[in-house]
């Protein structure tokens, strides 16, 4: 398949710029993948669509808070960093902007003094090496003095930094949110419980490279960004359990379903690990796990459409991203979701 098979028009007006209150209020575009056949509700209906018996997997990283802006210590000038992996201590590989005034031994302060960095190594993509130094705990300090890493297509100021965590959210390392899970409250996955469908964790911390445009025609050619994960001894338990019983394992957001896929061995089992993914998920791929999928609205040509496509059936999501722009659906990470089952 061609990168431009997976292409849709897009107003930008349809761009979600801003998080709706509450955060189930968003509209839910409900699909059936065998017959295609599309309902329009809202995301609190989804419990009108999960089964006692079922299980929902939930991706519990946290967003770091990993745009900082500091000054140059000898001049003065300005510069961005956005910290994309931790590599030890309080060592990180960030990107820098402007590149120029981020040479090797440069020294940078935040927050008068709060924290310091100084730049250890220039990667040959151009990424930086930084080394912080700060007193008392780096996490404190960078959540005192960081932004949001909001994707580039929001130009809004967020209010509310936890608008843009999952309420579940826990294992802090992510450079963007696993933004299916933004549309739950703390009531609806109480809901969820109350109707007898098990709710389980992985942990997957989302990569920049989650915004990386694919580049080649083919798509098979496309190489994914590496993320960590890692899937516990009680979800795996959850996941065996539930298809022993003949539940259904739903993937909130393609995170999880990544990170699920991952796992998976040939004959469906999951097993406990820890480690770095590169699964690329387009179609004609073999789901070994996968009942059902809970996503947003993804960008045209992207890795995460083309995973959509991948279990829903190619014709049947292009026709559904039709349909949501038709009817003016919210798209991307502040915008609405769909239920794949």
């Amino acid at each position: 398949m061609k990168t431009s098979d997976f292409y849709y028009d897009l107003p930008e007006e349809l761009i979600a710029q801003t998080p709706l209150e509450p955060r189930d209020s968003s509209r839910l575009l409900v699909m059936n993948r065998e017959t295609g056949e599309i309902k329009h509700q809202h995301f609190y209906d989804i419990i009108d669509y999960l089964k006692e018996g079922d299980c929902l997997i939930l991706n519990d990283s946290r967003v770091l808070p990993a745009r900082i802006y500091g000054t140059k210590d000898e001049t003065g000038a300005n510069v961005e960093f956005l910290l994309l992996r931790h590599i030890e201590d309080k060592c990180w590989e960030a990107l820098a902007k402007p590149g120029k005034k981020a040479k090797i031994g440069t020294r940078f302060s935040f927050g008068n003094g709060l924290m310091t960095c100084t730049v250890t190594d220039v990667l040959e993509d151009g990424n930086r090496i930084l080394q912080f130094e700060c007193d008392g705990n780096f996490y404190e300090a960078l959540d005192q003095l960081g932004q949001m890493p909001l994707p580039p297509y929001i130009h809004e100021k967020l209010k509310d930094k936890e608008r843009y965590q999952t309420v579940y959210s826990r294992e802090l390392g992510s450079a963007a949110a696993p933004t299916a899970g933004l549309h739950f409250t703390d009531e609806l996955l109480q809901k969820v419980k109350d109707k007898g469908v098990k709710i389980g964790f992985v942990t997957l911390h989302v990569g920049l490279g989650t915004f990386r445009p694919v580049k080649v025609d083919d798509v098979t050619k496309h190489h994914m960004h590496s993320e960590h994960y890692e899937i516990p001894q009680k979800t795996v338990d959850l996941i065996n359990e539930t298809k022993k019983n003949g539940g259904r394992v739903i993937s909130v957001g393609t995170t999880s379903c990544r990170t699920l896929e991952t796992a998976a061995q040939k004959d469906g089992h999951i097993r406990a690990s820890e480690g770095w993914t590169d699964i690329f998920i387009y179609p004609g791929f073999k789901f070994k796990v996968l009942d059902g999928l809970i996503t947003n609205f993804h960008l045209p040509e992207s890795t995460l459409i083309m995973l959509v496509s991948a279990f829903a059936g190619y014709d049947n999501v292009m026709n559904a991203y039709k349909i949501a722009v038709q009817k003016k659906y919210r798209f991307f990470s502040f915008g609405d979701a769909m239920i794949i089952l």
